[in-house]
Formats: structure tokens, sequence, C-alpha cells
């Protein structure tokens, strides 16, 4: 069965499948969720809550509709800011002829690379105790070094290659070298570890929610739903279990979109060989 850019239904419909209800839970939920009512006692089922109340007896349901926006895009926005800076920093590295420039780059990166990323943010938030827009800069700022070495190797096999050196003997910009031809070159690396620095953010974001950094610790985030509503696993297991499925869902469709796109299609040159099989 023939499908757009060679992709394979199999892995890509599942993945749509699986990442289309947390996101659009994240997107639309807010919209749909109504005025809070009244609350009920904690950790109770029925009553008008067909998946029952949280810990401190708000709707299970209207929660889980709040709660998904604060992941996503935390997550979106860190994804693309660590990248908006590591990508030039790769690209610089691999391109320029000059040592002292290289190290000056990527050396104070290493560093930050030697720290572990949950510690430095818990450490930056005992301190000035950042909202969600200071938590999206956080999980960039622990990403860039990694971020940064990848595209640095990924570029620097481009960077060495004849094409380019003649284009430096042609007088072409910096550019049009750094992202017209290298940057073209590695951009289906690039796709492949933004699908893997995505699951990886995710889990960090949800992780720090999980710990109260960035969130209000009654806040309306599926991370903090699985925090707060933990007591009462056993007495209203819907409080914990839905949100987290949700976040499990979140990374495993992301991981199999972006599996499935970067597949090189499989086609049939119709040589002899291939008619006479």
């Amino acid at each position: 069965m023939k499908t757009l850019a060679g992709i394979r239904p199999g892995r890509f419909t599942i993945g749509l499948v699986i990442i289309a209800v947390p996101l659009t839970l994240a997107l639309l939920g807010p919209l749909l969720a109504g005025e809070p009512g009244p609350r009920a006692p904690s950790f109770t089922l029925g009553g008008g809550h067909w998946l029952g109340t949280d810990f401190v007896g708000r709707d299970v349901w209207q929660q889980v509709l709040l709660g998904g926006r604060s992941v996503v895009l935390v997550a979106l926005a860190a994804t693309t800011l660590a990248y908006l800076v590591a990508l030039p920093l790769g690209l610089i590295s691999a391109l320029t002829h000059r040592t002292w420039l290289e190290e000056l780059l990527m050396r104070p990166l290493d560093v930050l690379l030697a720290v572990p990323s949950l510690l430095l943010i818990l450490l930056v938030a005992a301190v000035f105790s950042p909202g969600a827009v200071g938590l999206s800069l956080l999980v960039a700022v622990v990403n860039i070094p990694d971020a940064a070495r990848m595209v640095r190797a990924a570029a620097a096999e481009a960077a060495s290659r004849p094409a380019v050196e003649a284009l430096r003997m042609q007088g072409e910009t910096w550019w049009r070298m750094a992202v017209g031809y290298v940057g073209r070159s590695i951009a289906r690396t690039l796709a492949a570890d933004a699908g893997v620095r995505l699951t990886g953010v995710l889990y960090l974001v949800a992780t720090a929610a999980f710990l109260g950094v960035g969130v209000a610790p009654d806040a309306s985030d599926w991370a903090v739903m699985v925090d707060r509503n933990r007591t009462g696993l056993f007495v209203q297991p819907w409080a914990v279990v839905v949100p987290a499925l949700l976040i499990v869902a979140l990374t495993m469709g992301s991981n199999l979109l972006f599996d499935a796109a970067l597949e090189k299609p499989h086609r049939r040159k119709g040589n002899g060989c291939e008619r006479g099989r």
C-alpha cells in the first residue's frame, strides 16, 4: 500500500492515533472544561463526576481537560529554544577553522553537560522559583549542550566534503555554506534527534512539575495530578492513572510519528530481477 512520502501506514497510523488523544485534550481541553463546579469530598467516585474527584474534591475530568496545555506548551517551547541556540553553535564549531573559537564555544557546554539536568533545574528553582516560562528556559538550557554536540558531530562530516571547500573557494557566504548545504545535509539527523529530544524534554518537564517546579502545588497539570493524587491511588485510581497514561501516550506517539516520517521510502526499482520474482 503506497502512502505519501513513503510512510509506512502501520507505524504512522498507530503513532497518530496514540498522540491524537493527549494533543486534542491539551489544545482543546481548556475550551471544553467549562466553569468549575462546587467541590465534593476528596477521592470519591460517582456523584456526577464520572472520573471521580481529586485530592481537594475537584472534578478529575475537568482537571484532565485543563492540565495538558501546560505540559505540551512548555515541552515544545523548551525544545524549540534549545535548537535555536544549539544549531548555530554546532554549525559554527563544525565550519570554523579557528581552534580557539571552537574551544570557546564547546568547552563551556561540556561543563554544563557534566551537571545532571534535573539537579540543575532543582538548584535554580530553589533560588528563583520559576513559573512556566522560567521552566521552559531552564529545560532549554540543560538541553543545549547535548543538542549542540549532536549538531556539531553531524555537521563536521558534511563540512569536510569537497563541496564545502568549493563553496569557500567561490567566495560563497557562510550562511549559504552552513544552512544551504551543511544544514540540508544533516536535516534527517536533526529530525531524528528532535523526536528523541522532545520525548526527553516531556519527561523532564513532567518530572519537574511532579516535584513542584514551575507550577503551583494545586495547579491543573497532568504531572501535578499524578503527584498530588498518588496518596489516594487505591481509593480513587483514575485521578492518577488517566493523567499518567496521557503523558505516556504523548511521548510514545511523538516517537512513533518521528520514526515513521524518517523512514526511507521502500520503492521498487522495477528492474528485470524484481519483475521476475
